[in-house]
């Protein structure tokens, strides 16, 4: 009986954890096709959404995805979306 409640909680661990990894390259999407709408943002502001959109991917690529997932968000927020 331990057994499976161990097994269980291992289980759901791996699946919100892979569930943050998958969360990241959605939110980058959804900033590359905002940023492919040309939206009406000032250099600057473009400039900042481009730094977290790459920030972003850099933090998924090294696993860091909560940070990922934070700072696209901060992107996305920008833009709006």
């Amino acid at each position: 009986m331990k057994t499976r409640v161990v097994m269980l909680f291992c289980t759901l661990l791996l699946a919100s954890a892979s569930a943050f990894a998958f969360h990241c390259p959605a939110d980058m999407k959804k900033i590359d096709e905002a940023l492919g709408k040309k939206p009406a943002l000032s250099a600057a502001q473009m400039s900042e959404v481009k730094k977290l959109r790459a920030d972003g991917e850099a933090l998924h690529k090294a696993g860091k995805h909560q940070e990922s997932v934070d700072t696209l968000a901060k992107a996305m927020k920008l833009l709006g979306v």
